[in-house]
């Protein structure tokens, strides 16, 4: 069982730069691939971007060059540093880990095993 906890998120306004976190419970944390999704009020869930050190990095063509996935497998953390923040970035972040991803699967939420809570991030114009 891995629990996640995001953090972070807040009120800015366009142009402005945001990290998140995401704390992962679990000692075996290196092994899964995580992830950063968002969900904007009436859309689906999509992916952001995400790491999995046996398979890559991948990023969303939306935020790609704007955002930058890392983590600190010493502290079980995963973050999405977010520059050059636009109004269309608003939306609730979800962290997601999961042991099965590959690169062409880790835009695919079903292939997640465990989800935190979210986080609000809201850019202003």
């Amino acid at each position: 069982q891995v629990q996640l906890v995001e953090s972070g998120g807040g009120l800015v306004q366009a142009g402005d730069s945001l990290r998140l976190s995401c704390a992962a419970s679990g000692r075996t944390f290196s092994v899964y691939g995580m992830g950063w999704f968002r969900q904007a009020p009436g859309k689906e869930r999509e992916f952001v971007a995400a790491n999995r050190w046996s398979a890559g990095t991948r990023y969303a063509d939306s935020v790609k060059g704007r955002f930058t996935i890392s983590r600190d497998n010493a502290k079980n953390t995963v973050y999405l540093q977010m520059n050059s923040l636009k109004p269309e970035d608003t939306a609730v972040y979800y962290c997601a880990a999961g042991r099965q991803i590959t690169l062409p699967t880790m835009t695919i939420p079903g292939q997640y095993d465990y989800w935190g809570q979210g986080t609000q991030v809201t850019v202003s114009s």
